[in-house]
């Protein structure tokens, strides 16, 4: 049965299915107290009638709009794609609808997408931020926006985060790297002031500190990931009278420029990094790596929002997830002889 001339409405629905109008609500809202055959046949007659709930009525009536947002640095980054699909999964379950956008590591593009997503009302937003100061969302929060924060931790105010232990990944793979017989080892960070980026540069001091080995003044490089500042940077590692025999990579666009550079110039230097690629088990050597756990970050900043959405009064939490190191190949090629 299709109904032609105006928009099914829930009495048409409970009409159809012979049910109270307050069955056909908890069927299409999804709350409980509604038996299971009972919910089957209110289902067919909502698909039977094509009636689609009028989100606009719900707005008014409750205040919310069924819609967060989520503000990354770069949608193109297969980090943060992971982390954006992780999110909408839990959004979806939630009947929520999730619209991103991407700040390019610039405070200014973050503040104005996160007020952006504000004046349009979503419910919630999940920020990876790069603001030194978060005090601009105080008002949205005082006005009932729930904000969570991901990958890096809030400046200036308290809220939900979800976070990786970068320092002790990164020593784990800067360990690893001592443990195979290297004793100069390099390190290519991102910019300085980003929060993954110096703690993943603490961890590589942290490692060669507990293997009382130095850090040659060209050994370290901390710059947002260019061919141009990585390829120089390898450059400067791998000449001298005391080369790096391998190179821990703070980030995967960092691990991807060196992969690049080192095929070019056909250097024999144990590679290691931070973050993981789906390719690169592939190579050949296969690139070991420090993998985040990249979709349960994504899933507990998403669970965590939804429960400030739910009315969740509670402190601030900030949930610490472990790095695993996998190892593939490119970390164990072994120092040069003399």
């Amino acid at each position: 049965m299709t109904m032609y001339g105006s928009r099914p409405t829930m009495k048409d629905v409970a009409s159809h299915a012979g049910v109270a109008l307050k069955t056909v609500s908890r069927v299409v809202n999804g709350e409980p107290g509604v038996k299971p055959r009972t919910a089957e046949r209110v289902s067919r007659s909502i698909a039977e009638l094509g009636y689609r709930r009028n989100d606009s009525a719900r707005v008014l009536r409750k205040g919310k709009t069924a819609s967060i947002g989520l503000v990354l640095e770069d949608i193109g980054d297969p980090f943060y794609a992971m982390l954006s699909r992780a999110v909408e999964a839990v959004a979806a379950r939630h009947g929520s609808l999730l619209i991103t956008g991407s700040s390019g590591e610039d405070p200014g593009r973050e503040r104005a997408l996160a007020l952006a997503f504000c004046a349009r009302r979503v419910d919630g937003l999940i920020i990876v931020p790069a603001s030194d100061d978060h005090t601009y969302l105080l008002p949205e929060i005082d006005a009932g926006i729930a904000v969570v924060f991901a990958d890096r931790p809030p400046r200036l105010i308290e809220a939900d985060t979800v976070l990786t232990d970068n320092v002790r990944g990164a020593f784990d793979g800067v360990t690893h790297l001592i443990r195979g017989g290297h004793r100069r080892i390099g390190f290519i960070g991102d910019a300085p002031h980003i929060y993954t980026a110096a703690h993943r540069h603490q961890g590589y001091l942290d490692a060669m500190a507990a293997a009382a080995l130095p850090v040659g003044g060209s050994w370290v490089s901390m710059a947002a990931p260019d061919a141009g500042s990585v390829g120089s940077a390898l450059r400067r590692m791998l000449s001298g009278p005391e080369p790096v025999t391998a190179v821990f990579c703070g980030n995967n666009r960092t691990t991807v420029l060196a992969l690049r550079e080192l095929r070019r110039t056909g250097a024999a230097v144990a590679l290691a990094g931070f973050d993981d690629l789906e390719l690169f088990d592939l190579l050949t050597p296969a690139m070991t790596v420090v993998a985040q756990s990249t979709g349960e970050i994504g899933r507990t900043a998403a669970e965590l929002l939804f429960r400030r959405i739910g009315g969740y009064m509670g402190p601030a939490e900030c949930v610490e997830l472990p790095a695993s190191l996998i190892v593939r190949g490119s970390g164990e090629i072994p120092p040069a002889s003399g």
